[in-house]
């Protein structure tokens, strides 16, 4: 996944499918680091364009980016899972079924289960 920022330059957002759950934090620091540098090159500091942003509104920016990322890596990680529990109770219906048709072919072939005639006790 990219995104674009407000220089109009691309940038890349890791998934969490791409790395151990633990390292999302981490990593999305890696990212608002490498970003910080790269606008660094274009402004002269690590400071938006905005000659009005103090350094506290920098920080609450980079704050909430990070934040950002790790609220859209969970949402991966949540949409693989609701995917993956999907795909099994589709295989948990199928397998019910073949179940259900097995215990009713059984029952139909047992005699405990077939039903007797009152007249036939009668004799």
């Amino acid at each position: 996944m990219s995104n674009e920022d407000s220089n109009g330059h691309l940038y890349n957002v890791p998934l969490s499918s791409d790395s151990e759950p633990g390292d999302n934090v981490e990593k999305n620091k890696a990212v608002v680091e490498q970003e910080n540098t790269k606008n660094e090159g274009f402004t002269g500091t690590t400071h938006s364009l905005d000659p009005d942003i103090n350094p506290d509104e920098e920080e609450e920016k980079q704050r909430l980016i990070t934040q950002v990322l790790e609220l859209q890596n969970t949402l991966d990680d949540l949409s693989s899972r609701v995917d993956t529990v999907k795909e099994e109770n589709l295989k948990l219906k199928s397998e019910n079924q073949v179940l259900g048709q097995y215990i009713e072919n059984l029952m139909a072939a047992s005699s405990v289960f077939q039903s007797t005639s009152p007249k036939s006790k009668k004799k």
